[in-house]
């Protein structure tokens, strides 16, 4: 079906904003004109796919990817990841301001990031500026170029180019701009005093990485954040978040009228550290999966609404930085680099573990496409199978399982802590705005700013 071409898609489990039921969605010109009762809609020559009891879902929207181009393209790539997106049902990415060189700091570092991505997207791509420490005087610029916001650490990130805010003024200072700007900060909350004070045992056994990320890290800086929301009147998100120590924080400031949101991402709600071999480092990531018991609090504060979005923090790199023994690595937790591939895996992992739970489709939907869609503010175009909205659509099948092979995915670098774990859900197909993506065909994602 050409670009701009009407279409009509039939299923008996379209998961529309108001819940699953048998539909008909007829599209025209990549936008969703219609969605009517199942079989009411005559197709009238135009092309029809019945999905029959295959689910027909919005695509994805994912605003948590390190996509590390340009500069760190061998770790992963514009077309390698997007292809994985797609793969995944995923239609939308937000890029993250670092692991590439340059860093999304600048302008120019914004310009080298929309050239390189130029011509190579299988989805949609917006970005995420970087606040760093000096750089509050480029934050104007880039807001203005329509980046989705500014991501910041308040503990080392992991690169050197991309330094974190070490000292309360640092912080201040970024979060005053952009309360100024009316931008989004969003923060990667580790404390660096909890993180030196806490043990630091080298090696492959997995308790002892554990131990040297406690949950009073994050606790410790996500409350010096809201503190710093409150002064500042900064709108403030939390990534990634791992310990349910922070809940009660976020709670308290909601409650104080903090302007304060949060993700988590499906590690954190599908793996334990009880499940973590130890030496395995596909698993390792920062701040780090945590045990069985702090899982079913996460999943408790996700279905009470409490997070904004579940996204991947997708942040491969290649396999001689995870150090994995299978290759001949050490297995040691501590120098091995901390990041979850999952980008192509999100969907079926969290359906995998929603199900189990009683959640429905409707539900993962909610996390992962409708929620993102709105903490970047793209629910005009995005998040929903709805009239107005992009023809951005999955056909999913939510029954079927399989076995994932890492070397199968369209991830760049073989590497995921899923491999050999059998997951329930496929994709069977993605459009693009009413476009089937074929990653084996031309691309047609488009580059996105922030409305």
């Amino acid at each position: 079906m050409p670009l701009g071409d009407s279409a009509l898609i039939r299923s008996r489990r379209v998961v529309l904003p108001d819940g699953e039921r048998p539909a008909d969605v007829l599209v025209r010109a990549g936008t969703i004109e219609r969605v009517a009762g199942h079989g009411t809609l005559a197709a009238d020559g135009l092309p029809l796919t019945d999905l029959g009891d295959t689910a027909l879902l919005p695509g994805l929207v994912d605003t948590h990817v390190h996509v590390n181009e340009p500069g760190r393209t061998d770790w992963e790539g514009f077309a390698s990841a997007t292809k994985a997106a797609a793969a995944g049902g995923v239609t939308t990415i937000v890029d993250m301001p670092l692991n590439s060189v340059p860093p999304t700091t600048t302008l120019d570092g914004l310009r080298a990031k929309r050239g390189t991505a130029a011509g190579q997207t299988w989805v949609d791509v917006g970005f995420w500026g970087g606040a760093v420490p000096g750089n509050t005087g480029e934050l104007e610029g880039l807001h203005r170029a329509g980046v989705f916001g500014f991501k910041s650490f308040l503990a080392p990130s992991g690169v050197d180019e991309f330094p974190h805010l070490a000292t309360p003024a640092d912080l201040e200072a970024a979060l005053a701009e952009q309360a100024r700007l009316g931008a989004l900060a969003i923060v990667h909350a580790e404390d660096p005093a909890v993180l030196a004070a806490a043990p630091q045992v080298p090696g492959g056994r997995y308790r002892d990485f554990l131990a040297s990320r406690p949950d009073d890290a994050e606790a410790a800086a996500v409350a010096r954040l809201l503190d710093a929301a409150r002064r500042t009147g900064a709108r403030v998100h939390v990534l990634h978040v791992s310990s349910a120590a922070v809940l009660p924080l976020l709670r308290a400031a909601r409650a104080d009228g903090v302007r304060v949101t949060a993700e988590t991402c499906p590690h954190y709600l599908t793996l334990t550290a009880e499940q973590v071999p130890d030496g395995d480092t596909a698993f390792k990531c920062c701040p780090p999966i945590r045990d069985e018991t702090n899982r079913d609090l996460l999943w408790q504060a996700l279905a009470a609404g409490e997070f904004a979005a579940v996204v991947s923090d997708h942040s491969p790199s290649t396999p001689d930085l995870k150090l994995l023994r299978r290759l001949g690595g050490s297995g040691d937790f501590a120098a091995a680099w901390g990041g979850i591939a999952s980008l192509q895996l999100g969907l079926p992992a969290i359906w995998t573990e929603a199900r189990r739970r009683g959640h429905t489709l409707a539900d993962v939907v909610r996390w992962m496409s409708a929620g993102p869609a709105a903490l970047v503010g793209l629910t005009g175009a995005k998040g929903a199978v709805a009239p107005g909205r992009d023809a951005d659509l999955v056909a999913f099948d939510p029954d079927a399982d399989f076995a994932v092979h890492a070397d199968r995915l369209h991830h760049k670098n073989p590497v995921t802590p899923y491999a050999g774990r059998t997951l329930t859900g496929r994709v069977r197909r993605t459009w693009l705005r009413g476009r089937p993506v074929d990653p084996d065909g031309a691309p047609h994602g488009r580059p996105l700013t922030r409305p």
